[in-house]
């Protein structure tokens, strides 16, 4: 009698998660390179009143299996990593990836595992380097941070992540390609907040994402083109996670008049003996 009211708890346990997720989706709206999350749902182990019974052929059909399910469980929160719309800043620091590829950054040059980024609102600090707005530092194609040359004057970013770097004659050079490593599972990174990533084992079979050789614009790997004076906005859609959110709200309700209509059931049996 009660597995009514423990699946309604169930669900409703669910759909707060779902409005959790939602509610995050929607406050990031506006965030550099952010990805949108989605809850998936899986029913939790039925209970079997009735076993199976195998047709005799000739004599009598088979019986099907009776059974009842305990509710609903969050199978699973997934990143979804579909390319945000492009904002054109024309700042030649802000950047975005044209592909899969995440922009490499460290804490320091000691880190060797680095974190991995869609956010390209870079910055040049007092020392020269490209830097995040964070402090963290933006490492080249083999995983060394980026530090511009002491007599640039100006510079421009190519689509292969070369940054062109004109010094005080004149002379244009290309010292340096900013680092774009791509990973076999995206949805497999854990988010540590500040727009970063950290690689899993289930990210990448990798544990140090091949340790360089991290190109952009690389056909081969898919690792995407570099666009100077872009930054890739979120890719929450509002009007799905406002629909999203409606339907959430509804299934709340529902698995709380589950509760309410289990409850009123239990009195029932308390007051049969008065």
């Amino acid at each position: 009698m009660l597995r009514s009211m423990y699946s309604g708890v169930s669900g409703m346990k669910g759909f707060q998660t779902k409005l959790d997720v939602i509610g995050n989706n929607i406050a990031n709206v506006n965030t550099v390179g952010f990805k949108a999350g989605r809850v998936m749902f899986k029913d939790i182990l039925s209970q079997t009143t009735g076993g199976v019974t195998a047709p005799q052929p000739g004599t009598k059909g088979g019986v099907n299996a009776k059974q009842v399910g305990l509710g609903v469980q969050v199978g699973s929160i997934d990143t979804m990593h579909m390319a945000g719309s492009a904002q054109t800043t024309n700042n030649p620091t802000d950047l975005r990836i044209d592909g899969d590829g995440f922009f490499v950054v460290k804490l320091d040059d000691n880190q060797q595992v680095p974190y991995l980024t869609r956010a390209g609102d870079f910055h040049i600090d007092a020392e020269r380097n490209l830097v995040t707005s964070d402090g963290l530092l933006v490492c080249d194609e083999n995983g060394t941070p980026i530090t511009l040359q002491s007599n640039t004057v100006s510079f421009s970013i190519s689509n292969d992540g070369s940054i062109i770097e004109t010094d005080d004659t004149g002379q244009a050079n290309v010292n340096v390609r900013i680092g774009v490593a791509k990973v076999a599972n995206p949805e497999g990174l854990e988010k540590l907040g500040g727009n970063l990533y950290r690689t899993t084992l289930n990210a990448d079979n990798r544990p140090d994402l091949g340790g360089g050789g991290w190109v952009a614009n690389d056909s081969t790997l898919g690792s995407g083109a570099i666009i100077s004076g872009q930054l890739e906005m979120s890719n929450v859609d509002l009007t799905s996670e406002f629909t999203e959110m409606i339907v959430a709200q509804r299934g709340f309700q529902a698995n709380s008049r589950i509760i309410t209509t289990s409850d009123e059931v239990l009195q029932e049996v308390v007051n049969l003996k008065r």
